[in-house]
């Protein structure tokens, strides 16, 4: 399975944890591995988050990176 299998797979779980805003692929700057990216609005140290809304490490055998980005807010392109 690769890692688009993967994130597809998984996609609507993740997004119910707490913080995620969204899940996407890539790769790893260091060893250039397909990743699957967990976006969040801000990191929380693993012991404190409920259980249930941790992010795994690796799902279907491909590694979970989480990013930080912050609030997300759409925009109306027209204003």
């Amino acid at each position: 399975m690769n890692a688009r299998q993967a994130r597809d797979l998984h996609e609507s779980r993740l997004m119910k944890l707490a913080n995620v805003t969204g899940v996407g692929t890539g790769r790893d700057e260091h060893s250039g591995a397909d990743v699957i990216v967990v976006f969040v609005t801000r990191t929380v140290p693993r012991d404190r988050l409920r259980e249930e809304d941790v992010v795994p490490e690796q799902l279907e055998g491909i590694p979970v990176r989480v990013l930080a980005i912050g609030e997300v807010d759409a925009h109306d392109p027209e204003l």
